[in-house]
């Protein structure tokens, strides 16, 4: 693994986030066994190098890089250890990806309970940043459907925890902070078809899609808004809804067929003509504001008058991870990349501040690309970033233009958010600062934290550019990098 206590350069390659807005340099290391990442400890240990996690990459922000020290991409690490078809109870390695998930239990009748906009993160990716999905209001977080994990410790303990242990609700969500997820046994969910029924129609502004939002938690199984971040005064806020049902049993005449992994499968061309691989290039003389306006405008016309209250039938993979019909689409951004904000308000308050938000990027000139709703509910995790109420994700292009005045906005939505009693997503952040994150965390929380910290990882080797970005390491903590530095580069 080591020269002479030096970590060998060979090993040392430069990272980014899913946003493509940071980068950094670590030593990477892929290893397959939690043995390995045992050994890892015990070297990061004697010679104070910190160390995180990386799946797939697919973080928004900077939680999966670690400028200076090690990164375990732990995609090796997934093989199936378990699979009861009668009871959709899977144990596996968290190398493993919600698309080799989905495609193991579907064809028995099961889909994972809870699953990102995405099928490429990994499970131990969707542990750490506890994701949730278009019902989370109805079925929780990714957390929620854990059964049992295995886990190992930077201290060298190896521990089982179940949702009667304290520790279940510390490791799940704190994003490798305190230790390393190695298996983990999940719930998956009945299904009686490869097809959900889906609902799409329109709503003219901010008040009637939280509404519509509201509405479809009662009477829907997912529910989604696509807002337009562009339109302004009586439009503000206007977009399209979808909401999705499971079928029933016995309503798809043909299960067998539906539930076939070659039903479920994205189309590698759009309307049948065009490759989805170039997709993203004729999408980029779009990405400013005119051409975001007229996309976003001509969508909203199109789908207001000629599919209003459209209803269908459409795969589990391709209403739940719209994010992967166009390959790369990320790089549509440019090459100063994107950094997408995502803030979670009460119900009470929701209209306010994100109407509040919309105007004000709109009043900069610094409009979101991409706006999107959800409603959620609190959960009892260590870094929970739920609330009763609904969420707003945007994406913000970036130029080098455009770098300072943006992070300036994000700042003011910062207090935004706060003042309205909200909170924030790691995994989606890029530019919080440790005093807002005490702010909607609470010292009692970080508190609870900082003691785990303590009694698991007491040599603070777990560490990543989020970590000490947003937790205010203290300085002890920054000389053992800067030392650990120094001796990796020699």
């Amino acid at each position: 693994m080591t020269t002479n206590g030096y970590l060998p350069l060979e090993r040392l390659s430069k990272l980014e986030n899913f946003g493509h807005s940071l980068a950094s340099a670590a030593y990477l290391y892929r290893p397959t066994h939690p043995e390995q990442v045992a050994e890892l400890f015990a070297f990061a240990r004697r010679h104070g190098v910190s160390i995180t996690f990386r799946g797939s990459g697919r973080s928004y922000g900077d939680a999966a890089l670690n400028a200076g020290g090690i990164v375990v991409d732990i995609r090796r690490m997934n093989r199936i250890l378990d699979w009861n078809p009668e009871s959709g109870i899977i144990t596996l390695e968290t190398g493993v990806t919600i698309e080799q998930l989905w495609k193991y239990v579907l064809e028995d009748g099961w889909w994972p309970p809870v699953v990102p906009g995405t099928m490429f993160p990994t499970i131990g990716g969707c542990l750490g940043a506890n994701i949730h999905g278009k019902n989370n209001w109805q079925r929780g977080t990714f957390g929620e459907q854990v059964l049992e994990f295995r886990a190992l410790l930077p201290n060298g303990q190896e521990i089982t925890c179940t949702p009667d242990d304290e520790m279940f609700y510390a490791l799940i969500s704190t994003f490798g902070l305190l230790g390393m997820i190695t298996s983990v046994t999940l719930q998956m969910k009945k299904v009686y078809s490869g097809d959900l029924r889906v609902h799409a129609w329109t709503e003219p502004d901010l008040s009637a899609m939280l509404a519509a939002t509201e509405r479809g938690k009662d009477q829907n199984d997912y529910v989604v808004g696509w807002l337009d971040c562009t339109a302004n005064g009586a439009r503000l806020g206007r977009g399209q809804m979808h909401t999705a049902d499971y079928l029933a049993p016995g309503e798809d005449p043909a299960p067998a067929q539906s539930l076939r992994l070659d039903h479920q499968v994205l189309p590698d061309t759009f309307f049948g003509l065009v490759p989805k691989s170039i997709l993203y290039r004729l999408m980029q003389p779009f990405m400013n504001n005119p051409g975001v306006w007229l996309t976003n405008s001509l969508k909203y016309l199109a789908n207001s008058t000629l599919g209003n209250h459209k209803r269908y039938l459409q795969s589990h993979v391709a209403f739940n991870f719209l994010l992967d019909y166009v390959p790369n689409w990320e790089r549509a951004y440019g090459k100063g990349g994107l950094i997408q904000y995502q803030c979670f308000v009460p119900k009470e308050r929701a209209h306010d501040a994100f109407a509040e938000i919309i105007r004000r990027g709109l009043k900069r000139g610094l409009p979101s690309y991409l706006g999107v709703l959800k409603r959620h509910r609190p959960d009892r995790f260590l870094f929970t970033h739920a609330v009763d109420g609904f969420s707003f994700a945007q994406d913000y292009r970036l130029t080098p233009g455009n770098r300072g005045p943006l992070r300036q906005l994000l700042s003011e939505f910062d207090q935004i958010v706060l003042e309205a009693g909200g909170k924030f997503y790691f995994a989606k952040d890029s530019t919080l600062n440790p005093g807002t994150v005490r702010a909607f965390m609470g010292e009692e929380r970080l508190q609870k934290f900082r003691a785990l910290k303590a009694q698991c990882d007491p040599d603070h080797i777990l560490q990543s550019d989020l970590y000490r970005r947003v937790m205010g390491a203290d300085q002890h903590i920054a000389d053992r990098k800067s030392e650990a530095r120094n001796q990796v580069t020699q």
